[in-house]
């Protein structure tokens, strides 16, 4: 058997050793939060976003947690004990020939009982506590690779409301410029009033939405510095989306992988194997308590020896045989219950991959449609209508909407690559890999092993 590390904790981990059992392993303390570089743009990317994985496993006080349960449920293994502790008992006993019976028998007694570790119970009962150790492993992992997911969710976000900023700000400046030309050509007679009094509105409701798109900002670094246990005003820096992803092929290995190493799935195996093991356990409680014991009987007066008896005792599981077989079946039952609930799950798992895939492809195709597409012909529709009103020839109403539909193709475009991107990331949950490095490797195994 090899030795097995299992969950990384605050300040300790718990090993398990064939050969030197359970140990508590110190670790380094919790790192202090690193202040981002906030004068640059960082783009968001895989290796960033591990990065910031790694000091969310050292400082998430929701894993603290889930590890420390995993030590307690080591250390439950490690405290199941093989043999009962023996009891001692010891007495003096009073009679009316008191004196004859110390002389024959002995007037003061004591004695000991050791309880004998018979039909296996102990092993059943360590098999147990190490199945429910297993369960907080697999629990623990699980609560890691949610808050991951979480976190890139968080990051996307806040890409998205840092980009929808930058399109405002963008705006600003071009509302800004088309205002003074419009101005101008309302002083030279070529323009009217009501171009410049809409403008003037479209460049206060935009400072307006300028205002609230900085608070939600805000709002994301505050998610997000919850999550990295910061404090809730560390700056970060601007963030940048990353390009579309490449696409993602639905396959049969991609399910496969899932319904292996899905975390939740893998716990839920790990609870129908301590059902199992419980199931044992009620089995073995129905055999009878066996005991030994031995009591000496002494001369008070003198310390003599007078007698020593041996005794063997047992329980006899007569009356309560009905509840015996009870317990068994209540645990066979929860035993049933954990296996159609993984059967359920995988179900479930391989619908999931299905319509996460379905939901890459129709973001992707979706961000390539405004990129390639869409925002060019936005950007010619807008110059093309903002030189013909400026030369008297086109009408002001188009220049706005044509800025209306380049200013929406964008933020749409963001959208699509977040949601592209955050779709990936619940993928890297489902198919319990380590990162989106390693989704884009099993990608392109899958895309090589087509014909």
């Amino acid at each position: 058997m090899k030795t097995v590390l299992h969950s990384l904790v605050f300040g300790a981990a718990v090993a398990f050793s064939p050969s030197f059992g359970w140990a508590t392993i110190p670790l380094p303390a919790v790192s202090a939060a690193r202040s981002p570089d906030t004068n640059a743009s960082v783009p968001l990317t895989p290796v960033l976003i591990n990065q910031l994985s790694e000091e969310l496993r050292t400082n998430s006080p929701a894993l603290a947690a889930a590890y420390a349960r995993t030590n307690a449920a080591a250390l439950a293994v490690a405290g199941v004990r093989t043999w009962e502790d023996p009891m001692l008992r010891g007495g003096y006993m009073f009679a009316e020939n008191q004196d004859m019976m110390r002389m024959d028998e002995g007037d003061m007694f004591y004695g000991v009982e050791q309880r004998l570790p018979l039909w296996g119970r102990p092993a059943a009962m360590r098999r147990m506590a190490r199945a429910e150790f297993e369960v907080e492993v697999a629990g623990s992992d699980l609560k890691f690779q949610t808050l991951r997911k979480d976190l890139a969710l968080a990051l996307f976000r806040a890409a998205l409301a840092g980009e929808t900023v930058v399109i405002g700000e963008e705006d600003l400046v071009w509302l800004k410029r088309t205002l003074a030309a419009a101005d101008a050509r309302y002083r030279s007679g070529a323009g009217s009033l009501t171009e410049v009094l809409r403008l003037q509105n479209e460049l206060a409701r935009r400072k307006d939405q300028q205002t609230t798109a900085r608070e939600l900002l805000r709002q994301q670094h505050v998610s997000l510095n919850r999550l990295m246990n910061r404090p809730a005003t560390s700056p970060w820096p601007e963030l940048i989306l990353p390009p579309v992803a490449e696409p993602v092929v639905y396959s049969g290995s991609l399910t496969g992988f899932a319904s292996r190493y899905e975390p939740r799935l893998r716990q839920m195996r790990e609870e129908v194997l301590m059902a199992e093991a419980s199931v044992d356990k009620a089995r073995r409680e129905r055999y009878p308590e066996v005991g030994i014991g031995v009591d000496t009987r002494n001369d008070s007066s003198n310390g003599e020896w007078r007698q020593t008896e041996v005794m063997l005792s047992f329980s006899l599981p007569i009356f309560n045989r009905g509840r015996y077989r009870a317990d068994i079946a209540r645990e066979d039952a929860k035993r049933k219950a954990a296996e159609f609930e993984v059967a359920d799950m995988e179900l479930a798992v391989r619908e999931e991959v299905h319509g996460l895939t379905v939901k890459i492809d129709a973001a992707r195709r979706e961000a390539l449609l405004y990129r390639d597409e869409i925002i060019p012909r936005s950007e010619q529709a807008l110059a093309s209508a903002q030189s013909a009103w400026q030369s008297g020839t086109g009408m002001f109403l188009d220049v706005l909407e044509a800025r209306r539909m380049l200013i929406e193709s964008r933020l749409m475009s963001a959208r699509a690559v977040t949601e592209q991107w955050q779709m990936l990331s619940e993928l890297v949950l489902c198919c319990g890999l380590a990162d989106l490095e390693a989704l884009e490797m099993l990608n392109n195994n899958v895309q090589g092993a087509k014909p």
